[in-house]
């Protein structure tokens, strides 16, 4: 198994003065890890995932598979992408069967009976009959097809997949399936995976390692439990005050007067210093004497900090929050 690896990685659309949707982001997918990537929409984080399979221009920075940059690479990657609409991700006039065998790999399997033994395989993996290989996706329920890409993804026999929000299309009361089916093949075949997701609830459930993404920018990072129990960016204590939980009162800090609510910044002039700090509750909209955080970039020494959190002022706001799970601190 291998390593997923972002390398200061920035993607820019529309030259210089366009659009920089990824900006300098160090992100690592250890081998048989699941790393959890969450943030709001527009932060990036479907393009970070677009650039690691090649389907966005890697503006600077690399991304590294095994060490090795993924565009160097000569044969088909052992990387996998599954997308967050399983109605488009399919080919309408194939049938199921013939989209899995189109992605397994050349050379593998040696005739026809060989590759349909694959496919048969491959849906039994993901819990769906067999017999249907023969169906096109149109018959199929979202829920189905979402299985039938994901058996796709892996007909590819990958060492990585990468997971893009995909059970945010599908009906509440078929997510959790779809969970609990990625969640038991990731660990039964011990694949490294990048898992999307603005669902708090999901990323707890199937994640070793979340990533907090805003504005282009990784502003947190580290274990699961110590990440969403413990959070240091207050970015990541609103995104937690903003889902819904019996902890949600714990985390509303906008008590403070300050408008986390309010729109992001424009990415295409994004502000100087924080990139936070125009919706921060505990930033200089409400705390005068933190004019820091307009003028100095907090992610230049992140990694100094508790998670890596891009916060000039992290430890100080989270000494002083009672956390779920952890203890009272003053």
């Amino acid at each position: 198994m291998t390593d997923l690896v972002f390398d200061a990685v920035s993607v820019r659309y529309g030259g210089r003065r366009g659009l920089t949707a990824v900006d300098r982001v160090g992100l690592t997918v250890s081998s048989g890890q699941v790393v959890g990537l969450v943030g709001e929409s527009g932060s990036g984080k479907s393009t970070l995932a677009r650039a690691a399979v090649g389907l966005s221009p890697v503006s600077a920075g690399r991304v590294l598979l095994g060490g090795v940059d993924v565009r160097k690479l000569r044969r088909r990657p052992p990387l996998q992408m599954v997308f967050q609409d399983p109605y488009s991700s399919l080919d309408p006039r194939m049938s199921i069967g013939e989209s899995i065998t189109e992605a397994i790999p050349r050379g593998v399997f040696s005739g026809r009976a060989a590759r349909r033994e694959e496919v048969a395989r491959l849906l039994e993996l993901v819990n769906l009959d067999p017999g249907r290989a023969g169906h096109l996706p149109g018959r199929l329920s979202g829920g189905q097809r979402q299985r039938v890409a994901l058996a796709r993804a892996l007909a590819g026999r990958p060492e990585v997949l990468i997971a893009d929000e995909i059970t945010s299309a599908l009906d509440v009361s078929v997510q959790g399936a779809v969970l609990n089916l990625v969640r038991d093949v990731q660990r039964r075949l011990g694949l490294s995976m990048l898992f999307i997701s603005h669902n708090l609830a999901v990323i707890r459930y199937l994640s070793d390692i979340v990533a907090v993404m805003y504005l282009g920018r990784i502003v947190e990072v580290g274990p699961a439990e110590q990440v969403l129990t413990d959070p240091q960016h207050p970015y990541t204590r609103d995104l937690l005050a903003a889902a819904p939980s019996a902890h949600t009162s714990l985390f509303d800090t906008r008590a403070d007067g300050a408008t986390a609510d309010a729109e992001p910044a424009d990415p295409h002039h994004p502000p100087a210093g924080c990139r936070y700090h125009t919706r921060c509750p505990v930033g200089p909209l409400v705390r005068a004497d933190r004019e820091i955080c307009l003028q100095v970039d907090p992610t230049e020494d992140a990694a100094h900090r508790r998670h890596s959190a891009a916060c000039h002022f992290s430890e100080d706001e989270s000494r002083r929050l009672t956390i779920p799970g952890g203890a009272s601190t003053p």
